[in-house]
Order: structure tokens, then C-alpha cells, then sequence
């Protein structure tokens, strides 16, 4: 399946991104397509808050995928969205790809104890110099209910819960 060739172009891994919002990595039906299913599993939600999820859960996974053997560990928010992407494998591959590396999710029990805002600034800090806005309300902590999540997993920051693996060359 070929990208919409309204995208912005694949880039160099470790490159800044160009100005562009997360939003237009995916075409409109993909992106309806992964808001519908963030949607029926948190029937709660409204569409607008299940799109932002979706954007900064692009935004997380792009700047991951370019930067391989660095922790870069989402907010227990965004982490719903990164779930949801996976659940549609071949657009999470082609996301993957598309920024040199992929993005492996091994989740982790929740403990509020392990949660570490300044872990949490240092990924937004990332997403920034990667060239994407951050929706600051979804990077908060465990503790925050503005948003009410199915998922019920967390990542640290020991490098152990999230797993890149380049691209293989050839």
C-alpha cells in the first residue's frame, strides 16, 4: 500500500522532522480508521480527545523510531494511542519504517512509585527537537484524570520496556 503523496517524505534517521503536524502521517482513512478503534475501546471518549491521543502517539513513535538504543518512554496517556497504532500492524510497520527503525512495546504493570515527570519532559523535549508539537494535557502522570485510558500498563526509563531495532541494511 503507497503513502498519500500529500506526506512528508521519509527523512534520514537522527535528522530533525520537518514543521509538520503528527496528524498528516496517516491518510484520512487510516487515521479514521485507528480513531475508530481507540474509540470502541474507550467508549467514554470523545473523538476530538481519541484524535489528539492518535496524533501524539505519531508524534511518540516517529521521534522513538529515530532513536535507537534511547529510552523514550510515553505518558500512560499517549501510551493508549501507541497501543491502538500497533493494533493496525501493517500502517505501524509502514510508521516504523518510514522513520528507520521499529518501535517494540513491552509493557510493563503500572506503578505509580516508578513514574518519573522529568522522564516524561525528557521524551516531550524530543518530540519538540523532532519538529512535532506536544499536547502538553497528555504527557501528565499516572495520578492525572483528565483523561481516562483503558490501558493499564507504563514504561520506565531503564531502556528495558521499549526496544528499537534498526532497520536491517540492504
Amino acid at each position: 500500500m503507497s503513502s498519500p503523496s500529500n506526506l512528508p517524505v521519509p527523512h534520514p534517521p537522527g535528522h530533525p522532522l520537518p514543521a509538520v503536524g503528527a496528524r498528516q502521517l496517516l491518510s484520512d482513512a487510516e487515521f479514521n480508521a485507528v480513531l475508530g478503534t481507540i474509540l470502541t475501546n474507550n467508549p467514554d471518549m470523545a473523538i476530538e480527545m481519541g484524535g489528539r491521543i492518535i496524533t501524539q502517539a505519531l508524534a511518540f513513535v516517529a521521534t522513538a523510531a529515530c532513536k535507537p538504543g534511547r529510552a523514550v518512554p510515553p505518558s500512560r496517556v499517549v501510551d493508549e494511542g501507541w497501543h491502538t497504532l500497533i493494533l493496525h500492524t501493517e500502517l505501524y510497520w509502514r510508521l516504523c519504517a518510514r522513520f528507520g527503525n521499529f518501535v517494540h512495546h513491552i509493557p510493563e504493570q503500572p506503578d505509580s512509585g516508578r513514574h518519573d515527570q522529568a522522564v516524561i519532559h525528557r521524551t516531550t523535549t524530543l518530540i519538540r527537537a523532532a519538529g512535532w508539537d506536544v499536547d502538553e494535557d497528555l504527557w501528565c502522570g499516572p495520578e492525572d484524570s483528565l483523561v481516562a485510558v483503558a490501558a493499564k500498563c507504563q514504561h520506565s526509563d531503564d531502556s528495558g520496556p521499549i526496544v528499537i531495532i534498526p532497520k536491517p541494511k540492504g
